[in-house]
Order: C-alpha cells, then sequence, then structure tokens
C-alpha cells in the first residue's frame, strides 16, 4: 500500500476535544456521499465503538450493522488508526486511515491520511473505474468536505 491521499485542517479545539468531537460524534457531522457509500442502497449512521479494540460502524434504521473497519490505534488527543471498507471490497481487501491531531497554538491540526487504494482494482465499484491518480483526487474532495463538516462540529 504506496498510494496515500492527505487532507489536514486547524480547528479551533484542543487536541482532547477534536479527538472527541471526531470518534464521539461522527455520526453528527459526517456527512453521506452516494460516490463513497459503504453499503449501495443503505444509508445509516457511523459511530466508533471506542478504545484500541473498538470498530468504526455504520448502523442501519432495521438495526443492522455494518463494520467499516477496526481500530488499530487509539490515543485521546494524538491519533486514531483503523482499517478501512466498503461493503464491496473482496475478503482481504481494505484501505488504512490514520487521524493525526496536533497542536499548534491554541488550535489543532487534523490530518487524514486515507491509504491503500493502490490495492483495489481500477474496475472495482468502489473505485468508479478511475485511474488512481483521478481517483484520489475525487477521495481527496471527499474528505475535505468531510473535515469542513467537523471543524464546524469541533468548533461550537
Amino acid at each position: 500500500m504506496t498510494s496515500r491521499v492527505m487532507v489536514s485542517l486547524r480547528v479551533a479545539a484542543t487536541p482532547e476535544r477534536a479527538f472527541a468531537v471526531f470518534t464521539r460524534d461522527i455520526g453528527l457531522w459526517w456527512r453521506h456521499d452516494g460516490l463513497f457509500a459503504f453499503d449501495t442502497g443503505q444509508t445509516g449512521v457511523l459511530r466508533f465503538e471506542p478504545g484500541p479494540e473498538g470498530r468504526l460502524i455504520e448502523v442501519y434504521e432495521d438495526g443492522d450493522v455494518f463494520e467499516i473497519g477496526r481500530v488499530t490505534a487509539w490515543e485521546p488527543g494524538r491519533r486514531l488508526a483503523l482499517s478501512w471498507r466498503q461493503a464491496s471490497f473482496a475478503r482481504g481487501q481494505e484501505t488504512r486511515v490514520e487521524v493525526r491531531f496536533d497542536p499548534v497554538g491554541a488550535e489543532t491540526r487534523v490530518t487524514v491520511v486515507h491509504s491503500g487504494w493502490d490495492a483495489i482494482p481500477q474496475p472495482h465499484a468502489a473505485r468508479h473505474g478511475f485511474p488512481l491518480g483521478p481517483f484520489q483526487q475525487r477521495q481527496a474532495e471527499h474528505w475535505q468536505r468531510l473535515l469542513a463538516s467537523f471543524r464546524e462540529a469541533a468548533t461550537r
């Protein structure tokens, strides 16, 4: 997994608050995007099961749950890392997401690195047939929109 998308922004919050809003409140600030849906035909609410053994899940109205990924690092106020997959991924296919929370004066720089898309073939539904470069550009734009929504939540 050598490919990666990296997006960052600053929020007027402590690293601890930024981490808490990112994880505890993800269901409030996450904005669904049809192009990057986890499970086609369903839209649920995202939720973290906290801690180093936790998961990121999407919970649907009927109570069904889709596991997006497993937490691989849970360091409140510093770092979060997890595996990441969509329902259309084959067994063993996954990407990785790492989120860092770095203090910068009175603010926190939140950086998301989403890597491993080169392991997902171009014809795969998750890549929409895009070559890696244009796909990663779209993925970066998606994360930028998500982080803008996150910033609003973190500064309330």
